[in-house]
């Protein structure tokens, strides 16, 4: 019989887990040996077992519903398999079934009969209590956090994180930025785009040293945490630790921020038949396209908008653009003698298909009268008496 073995840890830090899926894999495979188990796959997943849909846990199982002999699972304990009971259910099921033959666990013992079931099935309820639990207990203690007026949650930009406080304290360089840059903003003269190029400049960057990008930026400028507040599941709570701006600095931010993000009135809509159709060859930039003056006229040209790197390709006017595409379409076009004897061939057809038309109205038409007229006969027979009531129904339903 052959064994899948199992080797799981959850998406937490590795210092975190109890034990490494190596270190997992390392003692299934010692006990595998000690016991002549032969070991047909391994599988290995991060991710948390407290919800259903592991990709490589749902992988495994169609492959031991597809099996067309008994499967052995080797793995750890009954918690790496299931902490829900969706995932414990199938595999109590796949038991009974006997589509799994046998569990080989190296902290707990299991054997394919009732007893053996139900130890299984006790085994899988006290690992969903834990984890149910487990969530319980965190959830309290961020209500507790958030009573104490305690940041429950990794320090934003502009704070860090203090283990001995427990909360978030100003950090001595990103928070002066933060503050430059909502007394900035609330000036009306920036963009966030502005602002963001700016805190490039001044050194703050994310966690990847990369600039911030602008939706990040605009979630700053809107976190209540900058004037003291803490917003949890929709409730605000007000915050234990020091403030980066007044109140009346953030409202003047919003302010702005709404004023800035209202519809700009569009006095004039270009066509640019080619706009967002087309990229750079040399970048894989989008192309753009602009008006220019120039020989006494307005023309349109198309760029390279250049935004990830340098580009060398040069402005093109978009009749030199439209030829082009001329140039390359009639390189890949129909013939014209092509095209004229499939015109007519679609045309015969559509002739040959209009006369068989016509034909089968016409055949209709006559069975239809021929019909009528049998009908016609039929009924005055039976209103003359000479054929009887149940005679009539009959032949009057054959037609």
């Amino acid at each position: 019989m052959k064994y899948f073995l199992y080797a799981r840890k959850s998406s937490e830090a590795e210092e975190r887990q109890a034990m490494s899926i190596e270190a997992q894999i390392a003692e299934l495979q010692l006990l595998a040996e000690r016991e002549g188990i032969t070991i047909a796959k391994i599988f290995t997943e991060s991710k948390s077992a407290k919800t259903p849909g592991r990709p490589i846990f749902k992988n495994m199982i169609e492959l031991i519903h597809a099996s067309k002999e008994q499967v052995g699972i080797l793995t750890w304990h009954p918690d790496r398999l299931a902490r829900n009971s969706v995932d414990g259910g199938q595999i109590i099921y796949l038991v009974d079934q006997g589509k799994i033959a046998a569990l080989r666990f190296c902290t707990f013992w299991f054997e394919a009969t009732p007893q053996g079931l139900f130890m299984l099935q006790v085994a899988f309820g006290q690992s969903k209590y834990y984890s149910d639990n487990l969530s319980e207990n965190v959830k309290r203690g961020i209500r507790q956090k958030l009573r104490r007026g305690e940041y429950p949650r990794m320090a934003p930009f502009g704070y860090m994180n203090e283990p001995k406080l427990k909360n978030i304290v100003p950090d001595p360089v990103h928070s002066k930025i933060i503050k430059k840059a909502f007394a900035e903003f609330a000036a009306g003269n920036d963009t966030l785009t502005s602002i963001g190029e700016k805190l490039h400049l001044w050194g703050l960057v994310n966690k990847q040293g990369k600039p911030i990008g602008k939706s990040s930026i605009d979630r700053i400028l809107k976190n209540p945490v900058y004037m003291g507040l803490i917003v949890h599941q929709g409730e605000t709570h007000q915050g234990n630790f020091t403030p980066l701006v007044s109140k009346q600095l953030f409202d003047q931010v919003q302010h702005q921020l709404k004023t800035k993000s209202k519809a700009r009135k569009k006095n004039n809509i270009h066509h640019f038949p080619f706009a967002n159709l087309l990229h750079c060859g040399e970048c894989g930039c989008a192309i753009t396209a602009q008006f220019a003056q120039g020989n006494g006229g307005l023309y349109r040209y198309y760029r390279c908008s250049k935004k990830r790197q340098k580009c060398s390709q040069p402005y093109i006017q978009e009749q030199l653009l439209a030829d082009q595409f001329k140039n390359r379409l009639l390189q890949i076009s129909i013939p014209e003698d092509w095209c004229n004897k499939m015109s007519a061939q679609l045309t015969e057809w559509k002739q040959q298909e209009s006369s068989a038309s016509r034909l089968c109205a016409q055949k209709t038409n006559v069975q239809l009268e021929e019909i009528q007229t049998k009908l016609d006969k039929l009924v005055n027979s039976f209103l003359d008496g000479i054929i009887e009531k149940d005679i009539y129904v009959k032949q009057k339903d054959k037609l």
